[in-house]
C-alpha cells in the first residue's frame, strides 16, 4: 500500500532527500551544542581566560546559525516535497478514475470520490512531512540524547530508565484510545459531501418544497456527528500535555536533587556543574523528542485510513479494457444484437435485458420507446460498450464491440444523454468537446440543425456566453439543444439520444429530426422517446417491455401489431388518428 502511494513522489525524490540530510545535520548540532556549554561552565568555573570564553561563544553561535539554517531549508524542502507528492497523487488519482468504466463508478459515490481527492490527500500530504522531518528527527535525536546522556551524566542518567518508558508508554495508550474516533470521522466526512452535493444540485426542488430548514438540521446532524468524534480523539490527545509536563518536571528535579546532592558530597568529583546542566538540557530533549514521536504517532495512524482510501481507488482496476490487437477502425454505423442479456450485477437476481436480438443497418433511423424500467438506456450504453453483456455480443459495424480499442468505439458513436450536462465555460468551448478542432462555420451549422443557433445570439456574447457549473444559466430546452449541436459536431457512424428532446416542444423536436437526416444521413440515428411523434418517422422502431423485446416494425405495422405501441399512441394522440 505504501508502495503503490510512493510511486506518486517521483520528481520530488531530490526535495525528499535534502530534507533528510539536512535533519541529520540540524540534530548532530543540537546535540552537540549543550556539550560544548557544559564544557565551557567547567572551564569558566575553573578560570578560564576571556578569549577562551569569546573563542567558545563564537563557536557556538556559529553552531546555532548552521543549525537555524539547516531547520529552515529542511522546512522548506520538506514543504516543496509534500506538496509536490500531493500534487502528483491528487493527478494520479484523477488520471485513474478517468479510466473507470460505469461499473467502476458505481462502487464510489462523487462525494466519496472527493473527499478521497481533497481531505485524504491532504491527511497524506501532512504524514509524508512528518515522517520525513519529525519521524527522522525524533529517533535520531533520542538516541544521540540519550547517549550523550549517559556520557555526561553517567549513573545519574539512570532516571531516563524510568521516564522514557513511563512516557512511552503513557503516549501510545493515548495514541491507541484515540484512533478509533479519527476513524470513524474520515468515513463521515464522505456523507457531510454527500449532504452538501445533494442540497446545491437539488437546490430547485429544495426551494420549490420548502425544505430548507430540513435541509439544514440533515446537515447539522453530520456536521454535529464529525465535531463529537472529533472533541472525542482531541479530548484524549490533550492528555499528552499533561503527561508530557509531569515527566519534564520528575525528570529536572530528579537530576537537580540527585545531581547536586553528588556534587556536593563528592565535591564535583562524580559530577559537576556543568554535566548538571547539560543532563536536563538532553532531559528535556529526549521527553520532547519522544512527544514527537507520539505526535507522529498519531498523525500516521489518523493517515493510514486516508491512505487505505485512496489506494482502493488507485488499484481498483477498470472493468472493460482494450483487447490486445484491437481494431482501430469502425467500418459503419450497423448494429445487431446477439441473444444479448445483461445484469449490472452479478449478485442480480434478474436480468435487465433479456434475449435481445436486433440487427439496425447503418444509417437507419432507430426510434426505442417502452415504460420506465423497461431497459432503454441499459440498451444503448451496451453500444460504445459503457458497460459489457453479460450474454451474448453486442456488433458494430459488423465486428464484436469487444474487439475494438475503446477509444476508437467510443469517437464513432455520440450519446446525448437524459440528464445533459454542460461544462463551466463559454459555449463555444462546450461545444467544441464534440471536435475540437471545428471552425466557426461547422459549429454554426451544427448548431443551427439543433435548432439552438436562434437562442444562443441572443445572448448579449453570443457564442462565447459563459455557461455556469451544471448549466443552470440555460434552461433545460436549450441545454438539451447544445448538447445535440456538440454531438452532431462529432459526425459520428452512431449517434444515440437518449430521452434528449423530452424538454423542446414538438415544432423544434420534428426541426431537429429533419436536420439529422440532410446533416448526417449516413448516420445510424437511435432516438429513444417517450413520444411517438418524435419516433413515428423511424424506419424501424422497437418496443421494449420488461427487459425485453416486445415488438419491431414501422408506425403503421406496431399500430396493427403490438397493443402497448398503440396504446401509448392513443393515450398521446386522445385517439383521433386511430378513428
Amino acid at each position: 500500500m505504501y508502495k503503490r502511494l510512493l510511486k506518486s513522489v517521483r520528481e520530488y525524490k531530490m526535495p525528499t532527500i535534502l530534507t533528510l540530510i539536512f535533519i541529520v545535520g540540524e540534530v548532530i548540532i543540537e546535540v552537540l551544542i549543550p556539550f560544548i556549554t557544559a564544557d565551557l561552565v567547567n572551564r569558566i568555573k575553573a578560570g578560564a581566560d576571556m578569549s577562551y570564553i569569546v573563542k567558545t561563544g563564537m563557536i557556538l553561535v556559529g553552531m546555532a546559525v548552521i543549525s537555524l539554517c539547516c531547520g529552515g531549508i529542511a522546512g522548506f524542502t520538506s514543504a516543496k516535497a509534500s506538496a509536490g507528492f500531493a500534487k502528483n497523487l491528487r493527478h494520479d488519482i484523477f488520471s485513474k478514475i478517468q479510466t473507470y468504466t460505469f461499473e467502476n463508478i458505481d462502487k464510489f459515490s462523487s462525494s466519496s470520490l472527493v473527499t478521497r481527492m481533497t481531505t485524504d490527500v491532504q491527511n497524506v500530504q501532512m504524514a509524508y512531512m512528518t515522517v520525513i522531518r519529525m519521524a527522522v528527527r525524533a529517533p535520531l535525536m533520542l538516541i544521540f540524547a540519550v547517549i550523550m546522556a549517559w556520557t555526561m551524566g553517567g549513573s545519574l542518567a539512570a532516571t531516563f530508565v524510568v521516564v522514557i518508558p513511563v512516557l512511552g508508554m503513557g503516549l501510545l495508550i493515548i495514541s491507541r484510545k484515540a484512533m478509533p474516533a479519527f476513524h470513524r470521522v474520515f468515513r463521515k466526512y464522505d456523507k457531510l459531501n454527500e449532504a452538501i452535493e445533494e442540497n446545491v444540485r437539488a437546490m430547485r426542488v429544495v426551494k420549490g418544497f420548502s425544505r430548507e430548514e430540513y435541509e439544514k438540521e440533515k446537515f447539522s446532524d453530520a456536521s454535529d456527528n464529525i465535531r463529537r468524534d472529533f472533541t472525542k480523539a482531541e479530548r484524549i490527545v490533550a492528555m499528552n500535555s499533561p503527561l508530557m509536563q509531569f515527566c519534564v518536571y520528575f525528570n529536572s528535579v530528579f537530576i537537580l536533587l540527585v545531581g547536586s546532592k553528588l556534587a556536593i558530597t563528592s565535591q564535583g568529583a562524580a559530577i559537576n556543574v556543568g554535566q548538571i546542566s547539560a543532563m536536563l538540557t538532553y532531559g528535556i530533549q529526549i521527553l520532547m523528542q519522544l512527544m514527537m514521536l507520539s505526535m507522529v504517532y498519531v498523525i500516521l495512524t489518523m493517515s493510514n485510513e486516508s491512505i487505505k482510501r485512496i489506494c482502493e481507488v488507485l488499484t481498483e482496476e477498470p472493468m472493460l479494457r482494450s483487447p490486445e490487437k484491437p481494431l482501430c477502425e469502425v467500418a459503419d454505423g450497423s448494429v445487431d444484437f446477439e441473444n444479448v442479456s445483461f445484469k449490472y450485477s452479478e449478485k442480480a437476481e434478474r436480468y435487465s435485458l433479456e434475449n435481445i436480438n436486433l440487427h439496425i443497418k447503418s444509417g437507419m433511423t432507430v426510434g426505442v420507446i417502452g415504460g420506465t424500467g423497461a431497459g432503454k438506456s441499459t440498451l444503448v450504453q451496451l453500444i460504445p460498450r459503457l458497460y459489457d453483456t453479460t450474454v451474448g455480443s453486442v456488433k458494430v459495424g459488423g465486428k464484436d464491440v469487444k474487439e475494438y480499442e475503446l477509444n476508437t468505439l467510443r469517437s464513432s458513436v455520440a450519446m446525448v444523454l437524459q440528464k445533459n450536462l454542460l461544462f463551466a465555460g463559454t459555449i463555444n468551448e462546450n461545444l467544441r468537446w464534440g471536435n475540437e478542432n471545428a471552425t466557426r462555420e461547422e459549429i454554426e451549422e451544427a448548431c443551427k440543425l439543433a435548432q439552438a443557433d436562434d437562442f444562443i445570439r441572443q445572448f448579449p456574447d453570443g457564442y462565447e456566453t459563459m455557461i455556469e457549473q451544471g448549466g443552470t444559466n440555460v434552461s433545460g430546452g436549450q441545454k438539451q439543444r447544445l448538447c445535440i449541436a456538440r454531438a452532431l459536431l462529432k459526425r459520428p457512424k452512431i449517434l444515440i439520444l437518449d430521452d434528449s428532446t423530452s424538454a423542446v416542444d414538438m415544432k423544434t423536436d420534428a426541426l431537429i429530426r429533419d436536420g439529422f437526416r440532410r446533416y448526417i444521413p449516413e448516420t445510424t440515428k437511435i432516438i429513444i422517446a417517450q413520444r411517438i411523434a418524435s419516433v413515428r418517422d423511424s424506419d424501424m422502431i422497437i418496443v421494449l417491455d420488461n427487459g425485453g423485446v416486445s415488438a419491431v416494425g414501422t408506425h403503421e405495422e406496431l399500430l396493427k401489431t403490438s397493443p402497448i405501441y398503440r396504446e401509448v399512441y392513443e393515450q398521446q394522440s386522445g385517439g383521433e388518428e386511430a378513428a
